[in-house]
């Protein structure tokens, strides 16, 4: 899987509440190896702002909801996250922002490799000069 996608998660309703899952390898295309939030983000805010050159990501709304923007360095597209059964799958290589945080949000992030600073380019001409080699 090359493409970013919206994939929508199982979803079990019960008047007692709802439930929904990942798995890795099932639901998404790779195993998860790291995971982490981002919570409490101040009105205006933008969270991400980086590409990873060799790690997948999914990306929940568990709460509230949030843009994602994403550049491939040709093209530029932005997502709506704002349920907690659909997510968003972002290969490797692709520059990501979060934006437009409402109130009480929150996101989960699903990794395919621990965290490593020096495969991350944090900085948008880099990247841009980077795709274009």
């Amino acid at each position: 899987m090359d493409k970013a996608l919206i994939i929508q998660l199982p979803k079990f309703l019960d008047r007692r509440g709802n439930l929904s899952f990942i798995e890795g390898n099932h639901h998404i295309p790779f195993l998860i190896k790291r995971s982490f939030w981002i919570y409490d983000v101040p009105g205006g805010e933008s969270r991400g702002g980086y590409a990873p050159q060799n790690t997948e990501e999914f990306i929940v709304a568990l709460s509230g909801s949030f843009d994602v923007l994403l550049d491939d360095g040709v093209n530029k597209t932005t997502f709506s996250l704002n349920r907690s059964y659909y997510g968003l799958y972002v290969p490797k290589g692709m520059w990501r922002q979060l934006e437009n945080f409402s109130t009480n949000s929150l996101a989960l992030v699903l990794a395919s490799a621990p965290f490593n600073e020096s495969e991350y380019i944090y900085d948008y001409e880099q990247f841009k000069t980077h795709t274009s080699l």
